[in-house]
This record gives C-alpha cells, sequence and structure tokens, in this order.
C-alpha cells in the first residue's frame, strides 16, 4: 500500500508538469491525487500495513483486526492537524486575493501608469523592474507581474518590444517576492508554518534579492531591445483607463491593510490569516461606503463591490493549494522506517549531498521546472531545523528566485506568457540567461552574508 501512495503521488505530480501538452487545469491532478493518496493511506492504516506518524513523532499503527480507539483517534487528528494548516494558507490567499481584486475594481493600480514619464527604454526598464520588485513584496508577484504587464500593454505598442520588459518583470516580481512574507505562494507558507518570521526573512533576504533583481537589469540595459526611446502616452484620456474619486484611496487602503498583516501577527501573535480577515473586513467596510464616481447609484454600486471581487478570484488555484498540500500532507503522515516519508528522503540527501547549500541550490533549478509550492511544502516536511535557521531562509531565496529560470517556472512567468503568448523557446533563450545569473548572484551574497548572522 506504501508503493501505492508513492506511486499515485508521482503520477499526479506529473500530470501537473506537464498539464500544458496534455491541455489539462492542473487542478484536476491536485484534487484526485490528495484525496487519493489519503484514501490509500487511510487503507493501509486500518488493514495494518501502514503507520501514520503527526508532527510530534508520535506512532500510530494498527494490528491486523485491531481497533485501538487512541490510534485511530491519532490518525484522525494527524489528518485533521494538516487539513487546519492548509486551511490557514488558503484563508489567507483568498483574503489577499479578494483586496487585490477590489482594488482592480477601483481602478487603483491605474495610478502606476503616472508615475511612467519616460521616453528611455533604460529609465522604463529600471522604473518597471523597480515597481514591480516592491509591488510583489506587497501584493505578491503573481499579481504584481498581472498588473505591470497589463500597465506595460498602455505604454509599448509593439509585443516585439513588449515581451522583452515582461520577461524582466518576472525576474524582478519573483526576485522582490522572495524576501516578504506575503510575497510569495511559498514564503508564505514558510512564515505561517513558523518556519521564518517577518524580520528574519528581512534581514536575511532582503539583500540577496535587491542583488537577483539588480544585477540581471543592469545586463539587460546593455542589450539591443533596451536601447533607443519609445513613444509614452501618458495621458488618461479614455474612459477604459481613467481613474475613480476612489482609485486612489482604495489603492493605498487595500495595500495599507495588506502590509498590516505581519504587524498585527507580531503584536497579537496570532496566525497571519487573522490579520487577513481583519484586513479584508476594513477594505470591504470602505467600499461599501465610498463613491467611485460622481454620480453614483445603487445600480452602479455592484460594480465596485467586495461581492463583485469575490467572483472574480481564481478559485482554481486555491483548489489546486488545496489538493497539492495534502497530498504532501500525506508523504509527510506515511511511516517509512520509523520517520515519514519525506524525513526519510532528507536523511538520504543528506548522506548522498552532505553540503545542505548545494540541495538547496538544486532545490532552486528544480522548482524551474516542478512547481514551488509542493517543493517548499515537501521541505517542510523533511527538516525539522528551528524557526529562521539558515536552511528556511535559503529555501524562501531559492524555490521563490530560481522559478525565473523557466519561463513555466513561476506563477509569475505562468502568467506573463498567458497575457503575452510569450514562447516558452524564446523565453530560454533570450531571459533565461540573465534569470540564472541573478540567481546564482544572489545565491553566492547570501551564502556570504551567515557569518554575520552566527
Amino acid at each position: 500500500m506504501l508503493t501505492g501512495v508513492i506511486l499515485c503521488f508521482i503520477l499526479g505530480y506529473a500530470t501537473i508538469v506537464f498539464e500544458h501538452p496534455l491541455k489539462l487545469d492542473k487542478t484536476v491532478p491536485a484534487l484526485l491525487m490528495g484525496a487519493l493518496c489519503w484514501a490509500l493511506l487511510s487503507l493501509g492504516f486500518y488493514n495494518g500495513s501502514l503507520s501514520v506518524i503527526d508532527t510530534h513523532d508520535h506512532l500510530y499503527s494498527l494490528t491486523h483486526g485491531s481497533h485501538d480507539h487512541h490510534v485511530v483517534e491519532g490518525f484522525n487528528n494527524t489528518l485533521l492537524h494538516h487539513l487546519g494548516k492548509t486551511a490557514e494558507i488558503l484563508v489567507f490567499l483568498i483574503g489577499a486575493m479578494t483586496i487585490v481584486e477590489i482594488i482592480d475594481l477601483h481602478r487603483g493600480f491605474e495610478i502606476l501608469k503616472g508615475w511612467v514619464r519616460t521616453r528611455s527604454k533604460k529609465r522604463l526598464l529600471w522604473i518597471l523592474g523597480g515597481l514591480a520588485f516592491i509591488l510583489s513584496a506587497i501584493i505578491d508577484n503573481l499579481t504584481a507581474t498581472i498588473v505591470l504587464v497589463t500597465l506595460l500593454r498602455k505604454i509599448i505598442v509593439s509585443k516585439d518590444e513588449r515581451i522583452w520588459f515582461a520577461g524582466m518583470v518576472v525576474i524582478a516580481a519573483n526576485a522582490g517576492g522572495a524576501w516578504s512574507p506575503i510575497g510569495d505562494v511559498t514564503t508564505t507558507m514558510l512564515w505561517i508554518g513558523n518556519k521564518v518570521s517577518t524580520p528574519g526573512l528581512i534581514t536575511k533576504l532582503v539583500l540577496p534579492s535587491i542583488v537577483c533583481f539588480i544585477v540581471p537589469v543592469y545586463i539587460a540595459t546593455f542589450l539591443k531591445p533596451f536601447q533607443g526611446e519609445i513613444e509614452v502616452d501618458a495621458e488618461h484620456d479614455d474612459a477604459e483607463s481613467m481613474q475613480l474619486l476612489s482609485s486612489r484611496t482604495m489603492l493605498f487602503l487595500g495595500l495599507g491593510a495588506i502590509v498590516f498583516v505581519p504587524i498585527f501577527k507580531t503584536i497579537t501573535h496570532l496566525p497571519p490569516y487573522a490579520g487577513m480577515m481583519l484586513g479584508l473586513g476594513f477594505v470591504w467596510l470602505v467600499s461599501e461606503y465610498i463613491h467611485p464616481e460622481e454620480d453614483f447609484t445603487d445600480e452602479r454600486k455592484a460594480a465596485y463591490s467586495a461581492h463583485h471581487a469575490l467572483s472574480r478570484i481564481e478559485m482554481s488555484s486555491i483548489l489546486f493549494f488545496l489538493g497539492i498540500l495534502m497530498a504532501v500532507a500525506a508523504l509527510e503522515s506515511v511511516v517509512i522506517g520509523k520517520v515519514g516519508a519525506l524525513r526519510y528522503v532528507a536523511e538520504g540527501l543528506q548522506n548522498a549531498i552532505p553540503n545542505q547549500d548545494l540541495v538547496v541550490i538544486l532545490l532552486g533549478f528544480a522548482s524551474a521546472i516542478i512547481d514551488n509550492v509542493p517543493l517548499v511544502a515537501a521541505s517542510m516536511g523533511m527538516y525539522t531545523e528551528a524557526l529562521d535557521a539558515k536552511l528556511w531562509h535559503f529555501i524562501a531565496y531559492s524555490a521563490g528566485t530560481g522559478g525565473s529560470m523557466l519561463i513555466i517556472g513561476s506563477a509569475a512567468g505562468v502568467a506573463a506568457m498567458g497575457m503575452e503568448k510569450i514562447d516558452f523557446i524564446w523565453y530560454l533563450k533570450n531571459i533565461a540567461w540573465l534569470a540564472l545569473i541573478g540567481f546564482i548572484a544572489g545565491a553566492v551574497v547570501f551564502i556570504l552574508m551567515q557569518p554575520l548572522f552566527a
């Protein structure tokens, strides 16, 4: 039965990796994999062929034909624990995504277009890269990429020129998301899982992330596509790009609510999702009474409501995280020898590659091919290092920035690929090498900084 659980995970994971050739939404195999892994684990547990381990290293197993109430309760509590930790992440993401959608409904992000007042391609690259780096730390790298690619469409008419900037936005957004607890799903997972703290993550990763962003952008400024000037339409004269009366208010209120979450956690010691619920409630409250237009009527209210924003969030992504995280939890819980399967793999890796830094760098390369969410979820089950250990910060950096090396290696890359129809091979030839240089440069800086924190 153990083989069945592992095979189910491998087959499901392979289906997720090849979602584009198969033309199958990755949410489908993720949900099937999560449910089937636990179903096989449960069948094996109740027939006595599998044991389960909880997060406190308590083993639970039934001999053939026995039905010990304490042992069964241990299995159920293990499942509920993992579901609870997964739900924390999902509720947090739903809150953040809803706030961002409320901002977007009020055209808050249109304000950013007014900040771009240059005809120089080189200067535009720095402005967009800086915006991507900062915004991704606040509203996550995926949303920042979507916002800035949309902005690019209003600035650069030629798609052949625009995709170069879009590729660099992906690198900058992933670098910016790595040092913030709310900048990337993987850093959020590590933060919610009490592997990293907000001060620890920022102090140890902000400099490597800046290097990961600055080095490739600086090199790119010498490339031909970023030479010369462009025509920039800075006028807001079309109805589609006009700011509303509420645009500025909702932009700064929404971003402030998201930034307040780590502060709320520090003050109250409550999980991050509680702070996100508070932030969403406050933004929702203001959105009910604010007037986006001069002649604002009740009939128009629905177009700017939080209910409309909720209908726009990607529930398929939420369900994907649910499936993949529960599948990884099954591997973390099933016992091989006297430890969970993921811990067993970690011990094997440690024996095969004694240098832990090298293992994490390889994880960064793997995240360019394989979705970084299950990779980080697996690493959280593999290692038992304390809060703010070097390992967790390096994993946050590698998983967050390593995905830039391929267009399909990160949510930001996939979003840009879909919006601008960026070809996989084109990105591999023109942008991947820049992302690789940035990733290695940031990793070197991170390793060299470690004696400062000893």
